[in-house]
């Protein structure tokens, strides 16, 4: 879990300064894109005949949705005041937690979770094609891609896109073995985002670090972004397994805490400070915390609520939560961001075609059902 810094903060001229020269495109990037919709168009196929409806092709299975406020520092540093962190803003926010994977399995089959935040009352120049007055943060739990490009990201996925008809027990299989070898890893210091990705630790989702793992725009700056819990309730959670003998089971641990606690999470910020050791186009380099600490910028408070009742779930099951949504000076860089900008938006429209829902954005709270 990444810690606050500690140590002063260095000058400006320490972090990299936004440009259109801190990206560089490939020249078969639009062929290997193309690729991508293609195989996740298929993979939506699959789980559609799976599952009798078209489900989301990443975070699938949601934990809860909870409703909240993002609440900015007051007197941040001007480095760290940019985009929708200028100091003191408020926002309202939806928060909805998943597992990653676009099927809905059982919990058995422990993969990474994720989270996904929708800001409402967003003033910008906003990312073209997107209208709407919000910004959108789509978060993982683990710190980095396993796939560093675009290009890896697609061999992967078309191993991925044959999933849904794996059977369940099968998966099950692969999450226990390869959530034990990456135990063991840890105990020797080593990591493995692949290992995580497919058998994550069953750790509750309340007491997860979340994070952006491949770099945005903030604002002059480039960045990566964490959201840490830090409730007494949530830290009181660290070590506590989940029994995931329940299919449900992290949904049961989400609404559970969530019906008796409240929540609260810091926004943490990696600014870049060396476009070689901190990579834009390679996702899968963990950025250093001794070179560049993670700073607070905002807290997100989550009151205790209902967080996963009957009209909320249908209400959220017809958002989308898209990198493409949100304002130009939170744009995703890199090769793998620049994937899900195209593919967010054309898979989100499929589903809700599919699924013959009309698209909805939400223009304040009380448009969320309790």
């Amino acid at each position: 879990m990444p810690a606050p810094a500690a140590e002063p903060l260095p000058s400006a001229d320490a972090f990299v300064r936004y440009s259109d020269g801190v990206e560089s495109v490939s020249e078969d990037e639009e062929a290997t894109i193309n690729a991508i919709l293609a195989s996740t168009h298929r993979l939506h196929e699959r789980t559609r005949a799976k599952f009798g409806q078209a489900v989301r092709v990443s975070h699938a299975k949601a934990h809860g949705v909870a409703v909240g406020e993002l609440i900015v520092a007051d007197d941040l540093p001007a480095v760290f005041a940019q985009g929708v962190f200028k100091s003191g803003s408020r926002y309202p926010v939806i928060a909805r937690l998943a597992n990653v994977p676009g099927e809905i399995d059982r919990d058995a089959v422990a993969t990474q979770r994720g989270m996904a935040l929708k800001l409402l009352g967003v003033e910008g120049e906003r990312l073209p094609g997107h209208d709407a007055a919000t910004q959108d943060f789509v978060l993982d739990s683990g710190n980095r891609f396993a796939s560093g490009t675009a290009t890896q990201f697609l061999m992967n996925h078309r191993l991925l896109e044959h999933a849904p008809q794996v059977p369940d027990m099968i998966k099950a299989a692969v999450s226990t073995a390869s959530r034990a070898g990456n135990k063991a890893l840890h105990q020797l210091r080593g990591d493995s985002p692949t290992l995580d990705f497919f058998g994550h630790s069953r750790v509750h989702p309340m007491a997860e670090a979340y994070f952006t793992q491949a770099p945005i725009r903030y604002g002059d700056y480039v960045a990566k972004l964490a959201v840490v819990p830090v409730a007494p309730a949530q830290r009181a959670l660290d070590g506590t397994a989940v029994d995931l003998r329940d299919p449900d089971a992290l949904r049961t641990a989400t609404v559970g805490y969530l019906r008796d606690h409240d929540a609260e999470f810091e926004i943490r910020v990696q600014l870049c400070t060396d476009l070689d050791t901190m990579p834009v186009e390679n996702a899968s380099v963990e950025w250093s915390e001794e070179q560049s600490p993670y700073r607070t910028v905002a807290r997100l408070r989550l009151p205790r609520q209902e967080a996963f009742s009957l009209a909320r779930r249908a209400f959220v099951d017809n958002l989308s939560f898209c990198v493409s949504h949100g304002l130009s000076a939170h744009r995703p860089l890199g090769s793998i961001m620049r994937a899900r900008m195209r593919a967010y938006p054309v898979m989100s429209r499929l589903r809700r075609e599919t699924n013959g829902v009309a698209l909805l954005e939400p223009i304040s709270i009380g448009d969320v059902p309790l």
